[in-house]
């Protein structure tokens, strides 16, 4: 199941916006109410202030129509809105009280309220009470002139109050604003991924053949990295093919003479009427076939090889091994008149591939037989430095030059000392097998200095 970069951006960040949003409302509502309750209270002793220098046939008839006060915030006690939502007012209620206590004014309703125990008042007189399960607002002012006391109460704003009229005024727009930043935030995500989709239609339009590096541009610092991993795997790939084409062309080459050696010999065999000049023909066939043979032989076993990027590795016995390839070649090197020396007092064990050692000594071996020559010496080696195997083949042939030996593992090189013929991949196939167990591969002069000698270092290993 494929998903949106974009939709989980914004499936991550739409969520927590409105948890910062619902958090700003509760705590704007709070915080408001709170405002709003002061500002009730502070009100109803204004109101009262206003009142104090009126005499008292005035306050009489303030007190019989009680006193008009504005709702700043609708729908709260004792008010309501019209359609066009214009403020309606509400009362307050009145008692007016002379210097001995007695009422000298009071509104209807202000008798049975009088009953309710009052909190203790503030600094500034003002108190409140519960009638019910609503809040009031009480105060009261004593004018030090006339010795009148004014009390006024009115039923308080409460929460219940503000929910329609100060959270529904903040929260409207921020519930209207969250659609719009969503889609803010779409637009913007996309904005910020087109250099992404930029990226994608310039690898689209490219075909299997071009390889070359992807321009970099203007990219944001979180994208070049992707760019720049891009094109070092294209080069890598380039790399690659440019090998392959080598190695075909010159496995193409290298396949067409012995075939093309193995046609012109059946043809003599074919036509010579003299059955000596027909055996020999035929024996050069055979041979020619042994060595197309081995040459594909090697070929598949280089595909092999690079078909694999780690090969598992396990405790081999080295010396075991390099005595089975000597025993192998015996007869062979007897019959060319090869002195062979075998040096390994004790078992030595890497980290390695059975097969795969096997055939990075017979190729080692195959190699200092073929161009050691007849005649000659070859030694083998098995020796331990510090923590180090090291194997080693020498021989006393015509070796390669100093100059020579950094190109003696490309495939299909043959050195200009070389009379022998081979396929020219031997080494190179050692070569390989030596990179998959990170061993060290070192050329160097033969026996008395002539020939060469090949050593391996398998580090980390261990002899017993």
């Amino acid at each position: 199941m494929t998903t949106s970069i974009r939709a989980r951006l914004l499936a991550l960040m739409l969520p927590g916006i409105g948890v910062v949003w619902c958090i700003a409302i509760a705590w704007s509502y709070h915080q408001t109410a709170h405002e709003v309750r002061q500002w009730d209270r502070t009100r109803l002793l204004q109101i009262a202030s206003l009142l104090t220098p009126l005499d008292t046939s005035s306050l009489a008839r303030v007190a019989s129509s009680g006193v008009d006060v504005r709702n700043e915030y609708p729908d709260g006690p004792g008010s309501s809105s019209n359609t066009d939502g214009d403020q309606v007012p509400r009362r307050a209620l009145l008692e007016v009280r002379d210097r001995d206590s007695r009422i000298v004014a009071s509104s209807p309703d202000f008798g049975r309220f009088s009953a309710y125990k009052r909190s203790l008042p503030d600094a500034n007189g003002l108190s409140t009470f519960v009638v019910g399960d609503a809040l009031w607002n009480a105060v009261s002012v004593r004018d030090a002139d006339s010795g009148r006391t004014i009390d006024l109460i009115e039923p308080a704003l409460t929460g219940s109050d503000l929910v329609s009229g100060v959270a529904g005024r903040i929260a409207r727009p921020m519930l209207i604003g969250l659609p719009v930043l969503a889609l803010l935030v779409w637009v913007g995500i996309g904005r910020s991924l087109a250099p992404l989709a930029a990226l994608s239609r310039a690898v689209r339009a490219r075909d299997a053949t071009r390889l070359d590096p992807i321009a970099l541009g203007p990219e944001p610092v979180e994208v070049r990295p992707l760019v720049e991993e891009l094109n070092q795997l294209l080069a890598r790939v380039q790399a690659t093919f440019s090998r392959e084409r080598a190695f075909t062309s010159d496995a193409a080459h290298e396949l067409k003479t012995p075939l093309a050696a193995i046609k012109v010999q059946a043809q003599v065999a074919l036509s010579s009427c003299d059955p000596e000049a027909s055996r020999v023909a035929m024996q050069r066939v055979a041979q020619g076939v042994d060595r197309s043979a081995r040459l594909a032989e090697q070929l598949l076993l280089l595909a092999r090889l690079d078909e694999h990027e780690k090969i598992a590795a396990a405790d081999v016995d080295m010396v075991a091994i390099a005595q089975d390839a000597v025993l192998a070649r015996h007869d062979e090197m007897e019959q060319k008149d090869i002195d062979l020396s075998f040096d390994a007092a004790h078992a030595a064990m890497v980290r390695a591939d059975a097969t795969l050692m096997r055939i990075l000594i017979d190729n080692v071996l195959d190699n200092a037989i073929k161009y050691g020559g007849a005649g000659g010496k070859i030694a083998v080696g098995i020796a331990r430095e510090r923590q180090t195997i090291v194997l080693s083949v020498s021989d006393d042939g015509p070796g390669v030059s100093p100059a020579e030996r950094e190109r003696i593992t490309d495939r299909f090189f043959r050195g200009s000392n070389v009379t022998a013929r081979g396929t020219g991949l031997g080494l190179s196939i050692v070569a390989r097998i030596a990179q998959y167990f990170d061993a060290t591969l070192h050329f160097g002069p033969g026996i008395g200095g002539r020939g060469l000698s090949v050593q391996l270092a398998f580090d980390g290993a261990r002899s017993t």
